[in-house]
């Protein structure tokens, strides 16, 4: 039987695989929070844009004035079709930054079958969270929730899904090509 000197290699193995594992638990975790963090915070945002804060009511408050200092002669009709457009032009892009921020996670997954169906991860998403948002502000006294709303959400999360797989297949073509051709 060996002494106990013999033991303090074997040891000393074991100490540095198990600091490894943990830097590798620790790299891993701090991967995830750097994929998943600004969606889930950007998740957050859209719940509180469904608030009374970010009402019409609330909303006219700060369009209204712009228009009118912007374009002293403007009509009410006219105040009242540019925020209406500037509301839905915001739920467009809510939705976009959404979709953004969706690829980029799930298209970087550590689970092969969340980056395998990215797309159709993110697009679910996407859907799944206008629908909700939109009945979440029919608890809201200020607010309405319309499947027209719902609509152009989902629009503005696809359009930029669309945008994302254009671009990255564009980036991969071009990493692809032949050095020579440059």
């Amino acid at each position: 039987m060996g002494s106990g000197s013999d033991r303090l290699p074997i040891i000393s193995v074991a100490c540095r695989s198990s600091q490894r594992m943990t830097l590798m638990a620790t790299q891993s975790l701090q991967q995830r929070l750097w994929r998943y963090l600004p969606l889930i915070f950007w998740m957050a945002f859209i719940f509180y844009a469904s608030t009374n804060e970010f009402s019409a009511s609330n909303t006219s408050r700060i369009i209204r004035p712009l228009l009118l200092w912007l374009y002293p002669n403007i009509s009410e009709e006219r105040i009242a079709l540019a925020h209406f457009f500037t509301r839905k032009a915001a739920h467009f892009t809510e939705y976009a930054v959404l979709g953004l921020l969706a690829a980029r996670a799930f298209s970087r997954s550590s689970h092969r079958l969340i980056r395998r169906y990215w797309v159709q991860f993110a697009a679910l998403l996407i859907v799944v969270y206008g629908l909700s948002d939109e009945y979440h502000q029919t608890f809201v006294p200020s607010r309405t929730g319309s499947i027209y709303d719902s609509a152009v959400d989902t629009a503005g999360g696809l359009f930029a899904l669309l945008v994302f797989l254009y671009l990255r297949r564009r980036w991969n073509t071009r990493s692809h090509r032949d050095p020579s051709s440059y």
